[in-house]
């Protein structure tokens, strides 16, 4: 019955269109015609401003990618991040991707920047000099969604131009050799129509398309991307279509030597936050120096080279929201991605040597003395933070992190920001834990209530000095190594390292690295681009648990961190199996490719481990 009603509406339709030719030719009135947009300078510029949409929240969604690697798990089930940590994901269920990760997502925005390149092309606005600033947007856009969609999927199929109804629909994968060129190529552009542009923040800049170009030559001369070193280590890529995922053939060498010159030439162009220091800062200094550059504020926006932007109007979250979405229970949040004690291990103690467990004054008190990147990123039990709310504050009068178990006069007492606590005892932290990195610590800022306007920096140039680091290793040019890799370290207050090169050097830097851009999705793509993470993703997730006890004679009402009354034991233990098992499967490497895409496009073919 329904479809026969729907039979003699849709003729009705017809037979009224068929009797009045005019119906063709209104001009709407919600848009503007696609000839009017790319002859328009006010329209132009609005279109080219959409192709950022698909940038989404950067890397601020509430499942961050941090949670997939060995610096958080992600603590609230059903978001299928379980899924893809376990290496359960297929083809039918990819598990965790992110909205902005997603392949049919970021293909939307190279749709849109293929429209823009064309329309700009073709169109006449009257202002040469707009055009080329929106054209060369538009160019490096289109290389920034090929560039995540060649890091998570391998070589993927290549399209510069709009389709229309005479295109080809099925678009095999391009070599990934032939994406890396392509993304290259559309840098040099972009650089050449931005260079000397003074941009709006938030806008892609003649640097960015510098340190994109690095990014990318960077990931093509590491090991996942040389037939040879692949192979060797992972039987699933060193099978049948490689070339989709590395080179085949060629110096791999000469790759790295070209990513080197590409890294020196955003250290040339572009400039930093306090990055030619020849000594090391004071520690607190050093702690506040690394607040300012994941805060983007006092002077530590200079750092970032190009930046996702937020704003505290309207009503969409993301970015927004990262306080609510990562903060403690303790303060109504909802914990989100929390550090995991195989990333708290990894920062140094404040001399620059390595933390210890097998130490037993490093045992004894884990938070002592450490790095000032430290205590700029990680809430740990006994760290200060911002005034509680005013239903928690006659709890916590001394505003501190409590995610242990701790004795009073009348018994044990769980922390405030535990599972157990007396907040809200659902979505406390599951590793003794909470992110304070991106998080805006000024007091005024209740993280439940209101938004913040952190930007997530998608480059920055201490990113392109570590890039510089590795390459020369790479090189051989172990000098200009350590003392780039000393620079960072300065900054952060750290003394010069102590490796001369080998082994020892490559270690020291792959350790700065990880805490220098912890959180910032590099150390999803760097385990895999050194094909490591079956010892670090791999690795079982470690937790610790904290408990006060009382010394004798001590009295106490209400609980607040103290040495002075209680004894602190901390023990570190393998998160509950049951709530998170980790493995490593050589089909990790990439993500799987969704079967919706393969039947819409017979001609792709399925990345290797996941028919």
């Amino acid at each position: 019955m329904k479809n026969n009603n729907f039979i003699c509406i849709l003729t009705l339709l017809i037979l009224t269109v068929s009797c009045n030719d005019d119906f063709t030719n209104v001009t709407p009135t919600d848009g503007a015609p696609e000839s009017a947009i790319w002859n328009d300078a006010g329209l132009a510029a609005a279109a080219v401003t959409n192709v950022y949409e698909n940038l989404s929240t950067g890397g601020f969604g509430a499942e961050m990618l941090s949670s997939l690697t060995d610096e958080s798990v992600f603590i609230h089930t059903g978001a299928k991040v379980n899924t893809t940590t376990e290496g359960r994901a297929n083809s039918s269920d990819t598990g965790f991707i992110a909205q902005e990760n997603q392949w049919d997502y970021i293909y939307v925005g190279v749709r849109n920047a293929n429209l823009a390149i064309k329309g700009l092309n073709e169109g006449d606005i009257g202002d040469d000099a707009l055009r080329d600033r929106l054209l060369g947007e538009a160019t490096f856009l289109r290389a920034f969604y090929y560039h995540k969609l060649v890091r998570f999927y391998g070589g993927v199929p290549l399209i510069d131009a709009p389709f229309d109804l005479d295109s080809d629909f099925n678009n095999p994968r391009n070599t990934y050799e032939e994406c890396i060129e392509f993304i290259v190529n559309d840098c040099d552009t972009a650089f050449g129509l931005l260079d000397g542009e003074s941009m709006d923040g938030g806008r892609a800049t003649a640097d960015a398309a510098l340190a994109l170009k690095a990014r990318m030559l960077l990931d093509a001369a590491s090991d996942l991307h040389d037939a040879s070193k692949a192979a060797a280590n992972s039987s699933l890529l060193g099978g049948a279509n490689f070339e989709l995922f590395g080179y085949t053939s060629g110096d791999q060498q000469a790759r790295w030597v070209r990513a080197k010159n590409a890294a020196q030439a955003v250290l040339d162009y572009a400039s930093g936050y306090k990055t030619g220091l020849s000594a090391p800062e004071s520690l607190e200094d050093a702690k506040e120096n690394y607040i300012s550059v994941s805060l983007a504020q006092n002077g530590g926006e200079a750092d970032i080279l190009w930046e996702r932007q937020f704003n505290t109007e309207g009503d969409e979250w993301g970015g927004k929201r990262i306080g609510l979405f990562n903060g403690p229970n303790g303060y109504h949040n909802w914990a989100g991605n929390v550090p995991i004690q195989n990333l708290i291990d990894a920062y140094a103690m404040e001399d620059g040597s390595d933390f210890d467990w097998d130490n037993p004054a490093h045992a004894a008190a884990p938070y002592d003395n450490r790095e000032p990147r430290f205590y700029a990123s990680i809430l740990y039990d006994g760290a200060d933070w911002k005034p509680r709310t005013d239903d928690v504050a006659s709890r916590d009068p001394a505003n501190q992190i409590q995610t242990g178990s701790y004795e009073i006069n009348s018994g044990t007492w769980p922390g405030l920001d535990t599972r157990e606590g007396p907040v809200e005892d659902w979505n406390g932290t599951r590793t003794g834990y909470y992110v304070r990195k991106f998080i805006n610590n000024d007091p005024s800022i209740v993280d439940f209530q209101q938004f913040q306007t952190i930007p997530w920096p998608f480059f920055r140039y201490t990113e392109a000095m570590l890039n510089f680091v590795e390459t020369c290793i790479e090189t051989g040019d172990d000098a200009n190594a350590i003392a780039w890799l000393n620079r960072v370290r300065y900054r952060a207050g750290l003394p010069a390292i102590t490796a001369t090169g080998g082994a020892d050097l490559v270690t020291a830097y792959r350790k700065e690295r990880r805490v220098e851009l912890a959180y910032e999705e590099s150390r999803y793509f760097d385990i895999r681009r050194w094909m490591i993470p079956a010892e670090t993703h791999g690795a079982p997730v470690k937790i610790i648990n904290v408990s006060g006890a009382l010394k004798s004679g001590a009295s106490v009402d209400t609980y607040a961190y103290d040495k002075d009354n209680y004894d602190y034991t901390y023990t570190v233990q393998d998160i509950d199996p049951g709530f998170e098992n980790r493995v490593w499967l050589d089909k990790m490497y990439y993500l799987p490719i969704h079967i919706s895409q393969i039947q819409a496009d017979p001609s792709l073919v399925q990345n290797p481990g996941y028919e």
